[in-house]
């Protein structure tokens, strides 16, 4: 008998590109049988349906389930679901959140949207000193945006904010899968020669950086890299929606890249975002971090292999890559660990870490004990224990979510030849949906703890206050908001 597997409704903007295939791909990982039905209106996304074997998705449909786990979520974001979560239960009615960013924007109004629209020609004109005092010549610009008129269906995208309730560690192994390891091990062979030179000039570990590469789009899968042209989507979002003033700069760049001769404008492909290339650079992180590797003149990010390895390896470099240290170890914890060192601003040697118990989980010991590392529980005392050490700060910028650097890491460490981790992640845990953050917040501040803002995004303040109540309420502090803590704060 077919059954419906999830149903999902997008109302609200995302940080990262989710595209409609992402879409369908993200409701039924791991699913069989069936196939997936996606609708649209004007407003909304719906998937619904019966999983197929053969869904497929770029990393960004996975990375944002898994972002949803850590809430990497703008104030306001929803998904509008039906049926009550509460079994028996009467409803919390904590307070609402923003309405989806169309409903509450003024520049995301249907009426303002329209105008926009209608007033892109004169955007794009009044753009052009900009772009001149950047380089572009009047000339070169008017070539350029000859013709180019608004991808408005990058509004749908704009407006889209899933909400998934699976735990990060389903969403990790699935990142990290045998055949994204398979894939990188033969990148790594075929072009073994880059690797050696990139590795020796910029000081950064081949892995992690064929890691991103696998993470992001699959080795440079054309559903992965996307396939708009990143000209019209930021000429689109610095004319139109909320984000003018953020995207207006990365149309600008964007026309530098292309007036420069870098890459060519029909090789400028990407996400509704503008991220493009193998290792999906935004047009400004290109003019930071691109570098010309194969002596061509061209900083090309798009087709040449030794500057997508090259510019992104200068890229982690930059952001603080040291070289000879791992991003992190996979640890185990002694019994009776006070769990009150989980926090990331608590920093200590791995030699003071293995003086309080906590050993490698593989057994082995740690190469350096005066390097510093912070103790990360992702999923609770329940699940794996990590000592991140810099390096894992470098990944994060790259991508600022703990599930993107840990997905990273861990599948660096398989391209290397290591195995899964050794410690289980936990069989039954569910991420809190955001009505449940919400609510779980709000409790907090109704107790008198400080969590900051209420808007359901989990941050250190959030965390510490769900540590502080864990202690107060005689659980393991290990300040992981789950249901187990809001259940106790219902109480």
């Amino acid at each position: 008998m077919a059954q419906t597997c999830l149903t999902l409704t997008l109302a609200q903007p995302y940080s990262l590109p989710i595209s409609l295939e992402d879409h369908r791909a993200a409701a039924c990982r791991g699913k069989k049988g069936g196939a997936i039905a996606v609708t649209k209106t004007d407003t909304t996304t719906t998937t619904t349906g019966n999983c197929g074997p053969t869904a497929k998705g770029g990393w960004a449909a996975a990375f944002a389930v898994a972002a949803s786990v850590f809430a990497i979520v703008p104030a306001g974001a929803q998904a509008q679901t039906t049926g009550s979560i509460f079994q028996g239960f009467q409803p919390f009615q904590a307070p609402q959140p923003a309405a989806p960013e169309r409903a509450g924007h003024p520049l995301m109004q249907p009426e303002a949207i329209a105008q926009a629209q209608a007033n892109f020609p004169n955007c794009i004109a009044a753009m052009q000193p900009l772009a001149q005092a950047k380089g572009v010549s009047p000339a070169s610009y008017a070539r350029l945006t000859a013709g180019l008129e608004p991808d408005m269906k990058i509004m749908d995208f704009m407006d889209s904010q899933p909400e998934f309730s699976k735990a990060l560690g389903d969403y990790v192994t699935m990142l990290v899968s045998e055949n994204r390891v398979t894939k990188g091990k033969e990148m790594l062979a075929k072009y073994k020669p880059i690797f050696d030179r990139v590795e020796k000039a910029f000081g950064v570990d081949r892995y992690v950086v064929a890691a991103i590469w696998g993470i992001e789009t699959s080795y440079g899968d054309p559903k992965g890299i996307g396939g708009r042209s990143v000209l019209r989507s930021t000429a689109t979002l610095a004319c139109i929606g909320r984000r003018q003033d953020y995207f207006r700069d990365e149309y600008l760049a964007t026309l530098q890249i292309i007036d420069k001769g870098d890459v060519p404008a029909d090789h400028m492909k990407g996400s509704w975002a503008g991220a493009f290339g193998p290792t999906q650079f935004m047009p400004t992180s290109f003019q930071r971090y691109a570098v010309d590797f194969d002596g061509d003149g061209h900083r090309n990010v798009v087709d040449s292999i030794p500057d997508v390895i090259a510019s992104t390896a200068n890229n982690l470099k930059l952001d603080g890559w040291q070289f000879g240290q791992t991003w992190g170890y996979e640890v185990e914890l002694p019994a009776n660990f006070d769990y009150r060192y989980v926090d990331r601003t608590k920093r200590y040697s791995l030699g003071q870490w293995a003086s309080l118990g906590v050993r490698r989980a593989n057994g082995q010991a740690f190469p350096r004990s005066t390097d510093t590392a912070f103790l990360l529980l992702p999923a609770g005392a329940k699940g794996p224990a990590f000592l991140m050490l810099p390096n894992f700060g470098a990944i994060l910028k790259y991508n600022p979510a703990d599930a993107y650097a840990l997905a990273i890491g861990h599948l660096s460490d398989r391209l290397r030849g290591g195995g899964n981790f050794v410690q289980a992640w936990p069989a039954e845990e569910r991420a809190l949906s955001r009505t449940e953050r919400m609510e779980l917040q709000t409790r907090l501040v109704q107790m008198g703890y400080d969590i900051g803002t209420v808007d359901g995004v989990l941050g250190q303040k959030t965390r510490v206050a769900v540590q502080n109540f864990q202690v107060r309420a005689g659980l393991v502090p290990d300040g992981y908001p789950n249901v187990e803590v809001l259940q106790r704060l219902r109480q």
